[in-house]
Order: C-alpha cells, then structure tokens, then sequence
C-alpha cells in the first residue's frame, strides 16, 4: 500500500455568513493553541468551573447544572431528550422545520410516544395549540420546540410556556443553537427546563460543544427515571459528576482546546454585554433585509418573528440559485446556505452570527449577490442593495 502524499494545512480564506459555522475571533483561535492540560487537571476544573459560570450568565439562569456537551448542538438536543424520556412518555413536539423534525426522530427512538404539533414552515407556534395538546393527551412528560429554526429563519416566542407547560405537568425543551448569544434567551425567566445550544452559531466558536442547562425540575425527572438512560455518553447523571465541583469523577476526556475556546468565545460576548450582542445582531439584519428586499427579495419566516441571526430569503423565480451560491463561493469565497426539505432551492439562509454579524460582511456579501444577479441577466440596477442597506444604517 502507498503512503499517501499530504501537503501543508492551508485552506482557503472563506467569509462565512451560511447557517453555521461563523466566523470566530483570532482570540479563540490563539486560546484554542495554548498548550494543553489533562482534562482531570486542577486547573483544567479551575477552567471548567469559569465556562459555568460563563454559561449560566448566557443562558441568564441559576441552574448547577449547566455543561459544555462535548459534541455538536445535535448532541445537545440528543443528551436533552434522552435523558428525560422513558419507553411509554407522551412527548409534545413542535415541528416547525428540519430541527423540530430530528425531536420528533429522537423521541421515537427514546421509545416516547409522540404527539406532533405540525406548523407551515417559516411560521411560529400558535401557544393555544400546545395548551390544546396537553388538555387533551393528558400525562405529557416533555414539550419541546425551536426557538430559533435555522431551516427557516423563524423565531418562536417562549415566553409564557413554561408555566403552561408546568401547570400541566410536563417540562419544556429548548432549541436555542441558533439563538443564544445573539436574542434573548431567558431560561430561568421563561422557565425552561432542559436549554442547550452549540458552539458555531452566535457564539461564534468553533463547532464541537453544546452548551446544556437542566433545571432543578428537570433534574428530578432524570433521577426518578425507572430505566437507565439509552446513552452512556450522554446520561446526565454520569456526566453531571465529571462537571459537579468537588466531585469531578471521570466520565470521558473532554475535549480540551474545544474548552478553551469555549470559555474565549463567552469572554468575548460578555465583554460586549447581550443587549448590545442583541441590538447588534438587529442592527445588522435590517440592513441585510434592506439591501436583498431592494434586489426583490423576500423574507420566508412570518412577519413579527424573523430571527436576526439566520435570514432566509425567498429566491425571485427565475434566478438559479444554486449557480448563484456557487458563484458567491468562487468568485468572492463567500458562503452562504442553500434551503433544507421542501424549502431546497426556493430560498437562501444568510447567517449574521456572533462575529459574521459585521457592517462590512454585510455590503460584501451584498455586492457579491448583485454580481451573480448580473451574471444571469436579473439585476436590475447596480448598487440598488448597498444603497438600501447604507440608508438603513444611517437610520439605525
């Protein structure tokens, strides 16, 4: 067998402004090249102690337990539900695009029966349909929805369905991987049960955690559980005593530059502050919305609840819009993302997230949107976008 010939590491310079990852901070990256530690450590606990701390200041909550998952936003979602559903719970899920629809997944193969709440893509959940789900199944042990669905650019409001959901028995779980660090998300406030997000949206960090909070309530559901959890990997308990301080017994090696970077990457957001990370993110988003409604563009997700960090646009009939993304990549090695399931090929998502969320990413990416127009004979006038953003910035 040959040896196969590798060169040196050198990809090329993307601007990444897709649904995930965004761009990250050179400190980040600098933290994630400081030699390592042993992930049992004393002062790698000290670091682990700082990211929970960092954590729950984020997600604006008290809970103890709130851990950095190592593994993506999905494993996050994955150590959410199956550490709270047995083999015979009724679980509520919102389906509302492609994430609401890998809950439902999860929940059947928990062995949980699974009452779907299906909503047209792009729109939010009416709450009086989740009330209506638990006056009539009864026992619910868990509801769960998206806050934030990167498939469509929608921004469900939590906001009161906490204490339906515990009126009736049953807990609430979140999807925040595309809202945290860039809108609200008030766990403690709204009553949020079971929170978890990733790393590379609005953090903007590299991929590889999930951030995950459990709320005492949630935490007495695991431990009343009659079943072992499906997951090693993932059972809470197992891997709450590797992050309990003064306890800290081996589970598995953390990932440890991931850690590190971790803990750069919520320095930085609350260096800012969130209510300026958050007005930022707006800032950014109505100019971007300024600029591709003014090449005839049009929002997807419902008027009222479009998310700041993920727009998607409707693509005008006529434009090829897999040539333009090709095209965006190519020529200006921008990214942008193509539509999931029934929404492939009619929109684009464009992520102004965390560090991607930038004045000049915005006019790039613009620009390089009316060159790809042109190139298929659909623009109409130059600059009518950049145009359109400057006067929403000079608003603004």
């Amino acid at each position: 067998m040959s040896t196969p010939v590798v060169s040196e590491l050198a990809p090329p310079l993307r601007l990444l402004l897709g649904p995930g990852p965004s761009m990250v901070h050179p400190r980040v990256l600098r933290a994630m090249s400081t030699p390592l530690l042993g992930h049992l450590d004393p002062k790698f606990l000290e670091i682990m102690n700082e990211v929970q701390a960092q954590l729950r200041a984020v997600f604006r909550t008290e809970n103890p337990f709130t851990i950095a998952v190592s593994g993506t936003g999905s494993a996050g979602m994955e150590a959410a539900l199956v550490n709270l559903l047995e083999p015979g719970d009724t679980a509520v899920v919102v389906v509302a695009g492609v994430f609401g629809g890998r809950m439902a997944d999860i929940v059947g193969r928990c062995g949980a029966r699974l009452v779907k709440i299906d909503v047209p893509w792009g729109e939010v959940c009416d709450p009086a349909r989740i009330e209506e789900a638990l006056k009539k199944e009864g026992k619910v042990k868990v509801v769960a929805l998206v806050h934030a669905e990167t498939s469509t650019g929608a921004h469900q409001p939590l906001e009161g369905l906490g204490a339906l959901c515990h009126a009736h028995g049953a807990l609430l779980v979140a999807d925040t991987v595309t809202s945290l660090g860039g809108v609200p998300v008030e766990v403690d406030a709204w009553g949020v049960d079971a929170c978890y997000s990733g790393t590379q949206k609005c953090l903007s960090c590299p991929p590889g955690l999930a951030p995950l909070t459990l709320s005492p309530r949630a935490l007495e559901a695991v431990k009343a559980r009659k079943t072992k959890v499906q997951s090693w990997y993932l059972d809470a308990g197992m891997v709450a005593d590797y992050w309990a301080e003064g306890k800290r017994v081996y589970h598995h090696t953390a990932p440890i530059s991931m850690v590190y970077a971790l803990r750069e990457s919520l320095r930085l957001v609350l260096e800012e502050g969130l209510e300026a990370r958050f007005a930022r993110h707006r800032r950014h988003s109505a100019a971007l919305m300024a600029g591709v409604g003014a090449l005839g563009f049009e929002p997807q997700a419902q008027e009222g609840h479009r998310l700041p960090s993920l727009n998607c646009i409707k693509v005008p009939a006529g434009v090829d819009e897999a040539a333009a993304r090709r095209s965006l990549l190519a020529d200006h090695s921008i990214e942008i993302g193509g539509g999931l399931g029934p929404l492939a090929g009619k929109v684009w998502r464009i992520g102004l997230m965390g560090e991607s969320a930038r004045q000049e990413n915005v006019l790039a990416v613009l620009a390089a949107i009316e060159q790809a127009l042109a190139k298929q004979g659909k623009l109409a006038r130059v600059g009518a976008s950049l145009a359109a953003a400057l006067e929403s910035y000079a608003r603004s």
